[in-house]
Protein backbone atom coordinates (compact mmCIF):
# COMPACT_ATOMS: atom_id res chain seq x y z
CA UNK A 1 0.00 0.00 0.00
CA UNK A 2 2.91 2.37 0.66
CA UNK A 3 3.65 2.27 -3.08
CA UNK A 4 0.24 3.74 -3.89
CA UNK A 5 0.66 6.52 -1.31
CA UNK A 6 4.04 7.57 -2.73
CA UNK A 7 2.88 7.52 -6.35
CA UNK A 8 -0.18 9.58 -5.41
CA UNK A 9 2.03 12.03 -3.50
CA UNK A 10 4.28 12.38 -6.55
CA UNK A 11 1.28 13.17 -8.74
CA UNK A 12 0.10 15.85 -6.32
CA UNK A 13 3.58 17.41 -6.12
CA UNK A 14 4.03 17.37 -9.90
CA UNK A 15 0.66 19.07 -10.37
CA UNK A 16 1.60 21.59 -7.68
CA UNK A 17 4.81 22.38 -9.56
CA UNK A 18 2.78 23.33 -12.63
CA UNK A 19 0.78 25.79 -10.53
CA UNK A 20 4.03 27.18 -9.07
CA UNK A 21 5.41 27.63 -12.57
CA UNK A 22 2.44 29.81 -13.50
CA UNK A 23 2.24 31.65 -10.17
CA UNK A 24 5.98 32.43 -10.02
CA UNK A 25 5.50 34.96 -12.82
CA UNK A 26 3.48 37.12 -10.41
CA UNK A 27 4.71 36.11 -6.91
CA UNK A 28 8.24 35.64 -5.56
CA UNK A 29 9.44 32.40 -3.95
CA UNK A 30 8.90 33.42 -0.33
CA UNK A 31 5.29 34.41 -1.01
CA UNK A 32 4.63 31.04 -2.60
CA UNK A 33 6.11 29.34 0.47
CA UNK A 34 3.94 31.46 2.78
CA UNK A 35 0.65 30.87 0.99
CA UNK A 36 1.44 27.21 0.51
CA UNK A 37 1.75 26.88 4.28
CA UNK A 38 -1.21 29.10 5.17
CA UNK A 39 -3.65 27.17 2.99
CA UNK A 40 -2.14 23.94 4.25
CA UNK A 41 -2.85 24.94 7.86
CA UNK A 42 -6.54 25.51 7.11
CA UNK A 43 -6.83 22.18 5.30
CA UNK A 44 -4.97 20.17 7.93
CA UNK A 45 -6.87 21.74 10.84
CA UNK A 46 -10.09 20.51 9.30
CA UNK A 47 -8.59 17.08 8.74
CA UNK A 48 -7.29 16.84 12.32
CA UNK A 49 -10.70 17.82 13.63
CA UNK A 50 -12.48 15.25 11.47
CA UNK A 51 -10.07 12.54 12.64
CA UNK A 52 -10.17 13.68 16.28
CA UNK A 53 -6.40 14.17 16.27
CA UNK A 54 -5.24 16.35 19.22
CA UNK A 55 -3.13 19.33 18.18
CA UNK A 56 -0.65 19.13 21.05
CA UNK A 57 2.43 17.00 20.37
CA UNK A 58 4.73 15.37 22.94
CA UNK A 59 7.76 15.79 20.63
CA UNK A 60 7.78 19.46 19.52
CA UNK A 61 11.54 19.60 18.91
CA UNK A 62 11.33 16.83 16.32
CA UNK A 63 8.74 18.89 14.47
CA UNK A 64 10.97 21.95 14.68
CA UNK A 65 13.86 20.10 13.03
CA UNK A 66 11.55 18.61 10.42
CA UNK A 67 10.30 22.12 9.64
CA UNK A 68 13.81 23.60 9.42
CA UNK A 69 15.09 21.08 6.88
CA UNK A 70 11.74 20.80 5.12
CA UNK A 71 11.17 24.53 4.67
CA UNK A 72 14.76 25.04 3.46
CA UNK A 73 14.30 22.29 0.88
CA UNK A 74 10.86 23.56 -0.13
CA UNK A 75 12.11 27.11 -0.67
CA UNK A 76 15.02 25.89 -2.78
CA UNK A 77 12.70 23.70 -4.83
CA UNK A 78 10.19 26.50 -5.47
CA UNK A 79 13.07 28.72 -6.62
CA UNK A 80 14.33 26.01 -8.97
CA UNK A 81 10.86 25.50 -10.44
CA UNK A 82 10.58 29.22 -11.15
CA UNK A 83 13.91 29.52 -12.96
CA UNK A 84 14.52 26.09 -14.50
CA UNK A 85 12.56 23.94 -16.95
CA UNK A 86 9.95 21.94 -15.03
CA UNK A 87 11.44 18.49 -15.68
CA UNK A 88 14.91 19.69 -14.71
CA UNK A 89 13.74 21.20 -11.41
CA UNK A 90 11.79 18.06 -10.54
CA UNK A 91 14.74 15.84 -11.41
CA UNK A 92 17.18 17.76 -9.23
CA UNK A 93 14.78 17.67 -6.27
CA UNK A 94 14.04 13.98 -6.70
CA UNK A 95 17.70 13.10 -6.40
CA UNK A 96 16.84 12.96 -2.70
CA UNK A 97 16.23 9.24 -3.09
CA UNK A 98 19.91 8.73 -3.80
CA UNK A 99 20.80 10.74 -0.70
CA UNK A 100 18.42 8.63 1.39
CA UNK A 101 20.08 5.45 0.15
CA UNK A 102 23.52 6.87 0.88
CA UNK A 103 22.49 7.82 4.42
CA UNK A 104 21.11 4.35 5.11
CA UNK A 105 24.15 2.59 3.69
CA UNK A 106 26.52 4.79 5.67
CA UNK A 107 24.48 4.17 8.81
CA UNK A 108 24.66 0.42 8.31
CA UNK A 109 28.43 0.55 7.82
CA UNK A 110 28.89 2.83 10.83
CA UNK A 111 27.37 0.28 13.19
CA UNK A 112 29.12 -2.63 11.54
CA UNK A 113 25.98 -4.40 10.30
CA UNK A 114 27.71 -5.95 7.30
CA UNK A 115 25.11 -8.68 6.97
CA UNK A 116 22.31 -6.13 6.74
CA UNK A 117 24.36 -4.19 4.23
CA UNK A 118 24.59 -7.25 2.02
CA UNK A 119 20.86 -7.81 2.29
CA UNK A 120 20.19 -4.21 1.26
CA UNK A 121 22.40 -4.53 -1.81
CA UNK A 122 19.64 -5.35 -4.33
CA UNK A 123 17.51 -2.45 -3.14
CA UNK A 124 20.46 -0.08 -3.34
CA UNK A 125 21.00 -1.20 -6.92
CA UNK A 126 17.38 -0.45 -7.81
CA UNK A 127 17.76 3.08 -6.43
CA UNK A 128 20.89 3.51 -8.53
CA UNK A 129 18.96 2.24 -11.55
CA UNK A 130 16.27 4.81 -10.83
CA UNK A 131 18.93 7.51 -10.74
CA UNK A 132 20.22 6.32 -14.11
CA UNK A 133 16.72 6.85 -15.48
CA UNK A 134 16.67 10.35 -14.00
CA UNK A 135 19.93 11.13 -15.78
CA UNK A 136 18.45 9.95 -19.08
CA UNK A 137 15.58 12.40 -18.93
CA UNK A 138 17.72 15.35 -17.93
CA UNK A 139 17.72 18.12 -20.44
CA UNK A 140 20.99 19.22 -22.04
CA UNK A 141 23.60 20.77 -19.75
CA UNK A 142 22.26 23.74 -17.83
CA UNK A 143 23.16 27.01 -19.44
CA UNK A 144 25.59 29.26 -17.63
CA UNK A 145 22.92 31.74 -16.63
CA UNK A 146 20.97 28.89 -14.97
CA UNK A 147 23.91 27.56 -12.98
CA UNK A 148 22.87 29.18 -9.71
CA UNK A 149 19.32 27.85 -9.97
CA UNK A 150 20.76 24.42 -10.76
CA UNK A 151 22.86 24.44 -7.58
CA UNK A 152 19.82 25.52 -5.57
CA UNK A 153 17.89 22.64 -7.11
CA UNK A 154 20.57 20.17 -6.07
CA UNK A 155 20.47 21.50 -2.51
CA UNK A 156 16.71 21.04 -2.48
CA UNK A 157 17.26 17.34 -3.13
CA UNK A 158 19.65 17.03 -0.20
CA UNK A 159 17.22 18.87 2.06
CA UNK A 160 14.38 16.62 0.91
CA UNK A 161 16.35 13.54 1.89
CA UNK A 162 16.88 14.87 5.41
CA UNK A 163 13.22 15.87 5.67
CA UNK A 164 11.97 12.49 4.49
CA UNK A 165 14.11 10.68 7.03
CA UNK A 166 12.76 12.95 9.75
CA UNK A 167 9.23 12.07 8.64
CA UNK A 168 10.12 8.40 9.06
CA UNK A 169 11.49 9.18 12.55
CA UNK A 170 8.22 10.89 13.49
CA UNK A 171 6.38 7.81 12.30
CA UNK A 172 8.48 5.63 14.60
CA UNK A 173 7.32 7.85 17.47
CA UNK A 174 3.70 7.08 16.48
CA UNK A 175 3.05 10.71 15.61
CA UNK A 176 -0.27 11.06 13.72
CA UNK A 177 0.26 11.81 10.05
CA UNK A 178 -2.22 14.68 9.97
CA UNK A 179 -0.49 16.39 12.91
CA UNK A 180 2.92 15.95 11.28
CA UNK A 181 1.74 17.70 8.13
CA UNK A 182 -0.04 20.40 10.16
CA UNK A 183 3.11 21.31 12.08
CA UNK A 184 5.11 21.44 8.85
CA UNK A 185 2.51 23.78 7.35
CA UNK A 186 2.83 26.00 10.42
CA UNK A 187 6.62 26.06 10.04
CA UNK A 188 6.27 26.87 6.34
CA UNK A 189 3.91 29.76 7.05
CA UNK A 190 6.12 31.25 9.75
CA UNK A 191 9.25 31.02 7.58
CA UNK A 192 7.45 32.53 4.60
CA UNK A 193 6.03 35.38 6.70
CA UNK A 194 9.44 36.14 8.19
CA UNK A 195 11.17 36.36 4.82
CA UNK A 196 8.31 38.33 3.31
CA UNK A 197 8.88 40.88 6.06
CA UNK A 198 12.30 41.58 4.54
CA UNK A 199 11.57 41.42 0.82
CA UNK A 200 7.97 42.67 0.88
CA UNK A 201 4.86 41.32 -0.88
CA UNK A 202 4.02 41.50 -4.56
CA UNK A 203 0.93 43.20 -5.94
CA UNK A 204 -2.01 40.86 -6.25
CA UNK A 205 -3.11 40.47 -9.85
CA UNK A 206 -6.45 38.78 -10.53
CA UNK A 207 -7.13 36.12 -11.69
CA UNK A 208 -3.48 35.03 -11.35
CA UNK A 209 -3.72 35.02 -7.56
CA UNK A 210 -6.05 32.04 -7.81
CA UNK A 211 -2.98 29.87 -8.52
CA UNK A 212 -2.11 30.19 -4.84
CA UNK A 213 -5.10 28.10 -3.77
CA UNK A 214 -4.27 24.85 -5.63
CA UNK A 215 -0.62 25.21 -4.60
CA UNK A 216 -1.60 25.03 -0.93
CA UNK A 217 -4.18 22.27 -1.37
CA UNK A 218 -2.01 20.06 -3.57
CA UNK A 219 0.98 20.57 -1.27
CA UNK A 220 -1.05 19.51 1.79
CA UNK A 221 -2.42 16.45 0.00
CA UNK A 222 1.04 15.53 -1.29
CA UNK A 223 2.60 15.93 2.16
CA UNK A 224 -0.12 13.78 3.73
CA UNK A 225 0.33 10.98 1.20
CA UNK A 226 4.13 11.20 1.44
CA UNK A 227 3.96 11.04 5.23
CA UNK A 228 1.75 7.96 5.08
CA UNK A 229 4.19 6.34 2.64
CA UNK A 230 7.26 6.95 4.82
CA UNK A 231 5.45 6.02 8.02
CA UNK A 232 4.14 2.74 6.65
CA UNK A 233 6.75 1.60 4.17
CA UNK A 234 10.43 0.73 3.80
CA UNK A 235 12.39 3.95 3.38
CA UNK A 236 14.46 2.80 0.40
CA UNK A 237 11.40 1.51 -1.46
CA UNK A 238 9.45 4.73 -0.92
CA UNK A 239 12.47 6.83 -1.90
CA UNK A 240 12.65 4.93 -5.18
CA UNK A 241 8.96 5.26 -5.95
CA UNK A 242 9.09 9.04 -5.66
CA UNK A 243 10.84 9.01 -9.05
CA UNK A 244 7.39 8.58 -10.59
CA UNK A 245 7.05 12.33 -10.06
CA UNK A 246 9.62 12.82 -12.82
CA UNK A 247 7.34 10.99 -15.24
CA UNK A 248 4.37 13.16 -14.28
CA UNK A 249 6.45 16.34 -14.58
CA UNK A 250 7.76 15.32 -18.01
CA UNK A 251 4.23 14.68 -19.25
CA UNK A 252 3.04 18.03 -17.90
CA UNK A 253 5.98 19.72 -19.60
CA UNK A 254 5.10 18.03 -22.88
CA UNK A 255 1.40 18.85 -22.74
CA UNK A 256 1.42 22.30 -21.13
CA UNK A 257 4.79 23.86 -21.94
CA UNK A 258 5.64 22.20 -25.24
CA UNK A 259 8.76 20.46 -23.91
CA UNK A 260 10.15 17.96 -26.39
CA UNK A 261 11.20 14.63 -24.87
CA UNK A 262 13.81 12.70 -26.87
CA UNK A 263 13.67 8.88 -27.09
CA UNK A 264 16.29 8.50 -24.37
CA UNK A 265 13.96 10.44 -22.08
CA UNK A 266 11.17 7.92 -22.57
CA UNK A 267 13.66 5.12 -21.94
CA UNK A 268 14.64 6.85 -18.72
CA UNK A 269 11.02 7.02 -17.60
CA UNK A 270 10.61 3.31 -18.28
CA UNK A 271 13.75 2.57 -16.29
CA UNK A 272 12.46 4.62 -13.37
CA UNK A 273 9.16 2.76 -13.32
CA UNK A 274 10.89 -0.61 -13.68
CA UNK A 275 13.29 0.10 -10.85
CA UNK A 276 10.36 1.10 -8.63
CA UNK A 277 8.57 -2.18 -9.35
CA UNK A 278 11.80 -4.12 -8.72
CA UNK A 279 12.33 -2.34 -5.40
CA UNK A 280 8.84 -3.29 -4.26
CA UNK A 281 9.37 -6.93 -5.27
CA UNK A 282 12.72 -7.11 -3.47
CA UNK A 283 11.56 -5.36 -0.33
CA UNK A 284 10.57 -8.24 1.95
CA UNK A 285 13.58 -10.45 1.27
CA UNK A 286 16.27 -7.79 0.76
CA UNK A 287 15.48 -5.30 3.51
CA UNK A 288 15.15 -6.30 7.15
CA UNK A 289 12.11 -5.02 9.00
CA UNK A 290 12.98 -1.47 9.98
CA UNK A 291 11.58 1.11 12.33
CA UNK A 292 9.55 2.74 9.58
CA UNK A 293 7.52 -0.47 9.38
CA UNK A 294 6.97 -1.08 13.07
CA UNK A 295 3.36 0.04 12.99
Amino acid sequence: MQASWMILASLFFATMSVCIKYASVHFHTFELVFYRGLIGIAFMLMLCRSQNVPLKTPIPLMHVWRSVVGVSSLTAWFYAIAYLPLATAMTLNYMSGIWVAAFLVCGTLAVGRVQDMARQGPLVLTVIAGFAGVVMILRPTIEQNQLFAGVIGLLSGLGSALAYMQVAALGRMAEPEARTVLYFSIGTTLAGALTMGFVGPSDWVWPHAWWLLPIGLLAALGQLCMTKAYNRGATLVVANLQYSGIVFAALYGLLLFGDQIPPIGWVGMLLIITSGIAATALRNRALPRGPAEDH
